[in-house]
């Protein structure tokens, strides 16, 4: 009975409540009791859920109220547009690093699937590492020496008799190589300074560029790498002290440089008295081909090395290496320090951990099948569903399919009907450092759920044929 009469009394007030003002004060307790014919504990009851539903509001030594619905005072930021001023450059974005739904088809991510990495290693490595001293001390500013001396004799091991290799000291530990380039473009470069760079080339390198305020100049790079002539005719042209490249699996391309070709740019390099930037993202995913370095050929300070770890260890393993030597190194250390002091011990520790384990060779070689049968699915979905579709070469190492569509294509529009078609791809315009040569389309072969590539080509094709 007083359940009921409880419900009744939260229905009439209900209703009060309803027709009353925010603010206004509910009839006492007392005169509750009376109109209701209720007790006082079946009127609290009543009251007390309507308070657990937000409805009212007790004001001790006061009474009861209507809830006023309060809102947010909207924030204003308006102060800041002042002090920001105008932004200095537009910097650009990536699609690849946008989150998608767990159900579509990933064809845009830069980054390998989950089961292409070394969880088991990665797991136990990090497990060692925060047991050990690396927890909790710091390391030097430069890196930890053990790992230090593994990248040296990884980049030595390729070095042919008669040049120098190089030594523990001449690398400096980073976390990641997308700060290592800022800081390598800065140090060398310089703000309004040219940069050389290959046309199409990394996104994450255009942005380092915008960042750092350094000036890009585009030099096309084709299957076989750069042309040494046109490269050397921009060098002086226009005055430039660097030049950044990818000769092994470029991204986006894939593109390998031809036998020959690295000596050739050295050369140019030396003749400018300038840099490579040599960026070895791609070097633990070769499929048919091994990559050496360009750095291999030079022990006179001209190679600015780059390998990163990041995407072959774990992408919570953020850890790459710079090696340079003379001058060039202590400045990029000194612009290091500054941003960062050091990198993570921790993290340090248990990529040295992953990379010097006998599982890791094994690793490397199943990651090179797996890769190569992922390559193909790919390419093979992309010919029978997508044939207009210019597939300029096959890869032989790296994570990434460069197509070129047909002249004319709505680059735009073909990304936005593959997305509301559950197909995620990359438009090849942020890859290039100014205008596009072309409408081109990125996919990335690493990511998750090969068996769908032919379901995604064929996404593709119907989304192309659409436009014609």
């Amino acid at each position: 009975m007083n359940n009921d009469s409880s419900s009744r009394i939260v229905l009439a007030l209900r209703k009060w409540i309803t027709a009353a003002a925010p603010g206004a004060k509910l009839p006492s307790t007392r005169s509750l009791v009376a109109e209701h014919q209720a007790s006082p504990v079946t009127v609290q009851k009543a009251l007390q859920a309507l308070t657990a539903q937000g409805l009212i509001e007790s004001r001790p030594g006061v009474g009861t109220f209507v809830r006023a619905v309060r809102t947010a005072r909207p924030a204003d930021y308006g102060w800041q547009t002042a002090a920001l001023g105008s932004p200095s450059a537009v910097l650009p974005s990536s699609s690849t690093m946008r989150t998608v739904p767990n159900d579509a088809i990933w064809l845009h991510s830069g980054y390998p699937d989950r089961e292409l990495l070394p969880e088991r290693l990665v797991r136990a490595a990090l497990s060692r590492a925060a047991r050990g001293d690396a927890a909790l001390s710091r390391p030097p500013a430069a890196g930890m020496p053990e790992l230090q001396q593994w990248f040296a004799q990884e980049l030595g091991a390729a070095t042919p008799v008669g040049i120098t290799p190089p030594t523990p000291s001449d690398v400096i530990v980073l976390p990641g190589s997308q700060s290592g380039l800022s800081s390598i473009f800065r140090a060398l470069v310089g703000a309004g300074q040219p940069l050389l760079m290959e046309s199409p080339t990394y996104w994450g390198a255009i942005l380092a560029a915008a960042q750092t305020g350094v000036r890009v100049v585009p030099v096309p790079s084709g299957p076989d790498g750069p042309d040494p002539v046109e490269l050397a005719r921009a060098f002086e042209e226009t005055g430039a002290r660097a030049f950044y490249a990818q000769p092994n699996f470029a991204n986006p391309s894939g593109a390998q440089w031809a036998p020959g070709r690295g000596g050739e740019v050295l050369e140019v390099a030396r003749a400018a008295g300038a840099f490579v930037i040599e960026d070895d993202w791609a070097h633990d995913f070769g499929i048919t081909s091994t990559p050496v370095p360009l750095a291999t050929q030079d022990d006179s300070g001209h190679v600015i090395y780059i390998r990163s770890l990041t995407k072959s260890v774990s992408t919570s393993v953020r850890i790459a290496a710079v090696v340079a030597r003379g001058p060039a190194r202590e400045r990029i250390l000194a612009h290091r320090a500054a941003e960062s002091m050091y990198v993570s011990g921790l993290l340090q520790a248990a990529a040295l951990d992953v990379v010097t384990q006998p599982g890791w060779q094994t690793h490397l070689r199943s990651l090179r099948q797996q890769l190569q049968s992922r390559r193909d699915l790919l390419v093979t979905s992309i010919r029978e569903h997508v044939p207009a579709a210019h597939i300029e070469l096959l890869p032989k190492g790296g994570l990434n399919l460069w197509l070129r569509m047909p002249d004319g294509t709505d680059l735009p529009r073909l990304t936005r009907d593959c997305e509301d078609n559950g197909v995620i791809i990359a438009a090849g315009t942020e890859w290039f450092p100014a205008e596009p040569a072309g409408p081109f389309v990125r996919l990335n072969y690493s990511g998750p759920n090969p068996a769908a590539y032919p379901q995604g080509a064929k996404v593709i094709g119907e989304a192309l044929a659409r436009q014609s």
